[in-house]
């Protein structure tokens, strides 16, 4: 089957679909046919992907809401299920990022971060599983390098990314005998609007340079390149692949400090 084709006739949940990783994801499912519900909080900037949707031939629901809100899962559910008539598959590449040690981020900023991240996951997941247990779907979730190596001042995003992989793993256990895949990616930098739009990092334009040595192969990833390893393992190419948590990070986790 032409790559092109993976996903024609499929239906396809992403969720943080108005920018960044999420973004990219749910234009390259449209652009392979898919039908793309995109979740999401900002109404504006999930229509501007739903029209570049429609005009790549794709077909698309916008879905606004918060993802750390329980009702947000079950409501988007519902109206998958009327538009799609289910689910195939499940992006989840909402989050948030947040810098703090742990004796430096308030109780209310670790709940943030924890919440946009992992409990989400969670909620949306479990709000879709019998859509995706009828027609054997797949779950992509969306973790970090993070996830399994620690950084200084990344407490709360470090922790929130490592519980991604294990909601990941049990979820791949649990759901293995209906047929449902789950998996997750877990990225280097990649460039894209989450630490500006929260000015996570003060010199942007720095950092990525300076990530240029942190990463083996001597650049940044893109959201492009992140989204083309989860189409492959939402797809039937990775069929028999479940419970991986793939690193696409140029080399970063396992580069050492020195």
């Amino acid at each position: 089957m032409s790559p092109r084709a993976r996903f024609e006739g499929k239906a396809v949940l992403v969720t943080g679909a108005s920018s960044g990783i999420g973004r990219s994801c749910a234009l390259a499912l449209g652009a392979e046919r898919a039908r793309v519900g995109l979740g999401g909080r900002r109404r504006s900037r999930l229509d501007e992907v739903a029209a570049a949707i429609e005009k790549a031939g794709g077909e698309s629901l916008v879905l606004e809401g918060d993802v750390r809100e329980e009702a947000t899962g079950t409501t988007w559910a519902g109206e998958c299920e009327r538009a799609f008539g289910g689910l195939d598959g499940l992006v989840n590449a909402a989050g948030v990022i947040g810098n703090g040690a742990i004796d430096a981020t308030p109780p209310a900023e670790w709940d943030r971060v924890m919440e946009s991240n992992a409990r989400s996951v969670y909620l949306v997941t479990r709000a879709v599983a019998e859509l995706l247990k009828r027609r054997k779907g797949s779950v992509v979730n969306l973790s970090s390098v993070a996830g399994n190596r620690p950084y200084g001042g990344l407490a709360a995003y470090c922790v929130s990314k490592a519980a991604v992989d294990m909601i990941t793993r049990c979820a791949a256990l649990d759901f293995a005998p209906h047929g449902v895949r789950v998996n997750a990616v877990s990225p280097g930098v990649v460039v894209t609007e989450l630490h500006t739009v929260t000015k996570a990092i003060a010199d942007y334009p720095a950092f990525l340079e300076r990530s240029k040595a942190t990463h083996p192969l001597g650049r940044v990833g893109s959201a492009e390149e992140i989204a083309a390893l989860i189409l492959f393992l939402l797809s039937e190419e990775a069929g028999w692949i479940t419970g991986a948590c793939m690193p696409i990070d140029g080399g970063r986790a396992l580069a050492s400090a020195r």
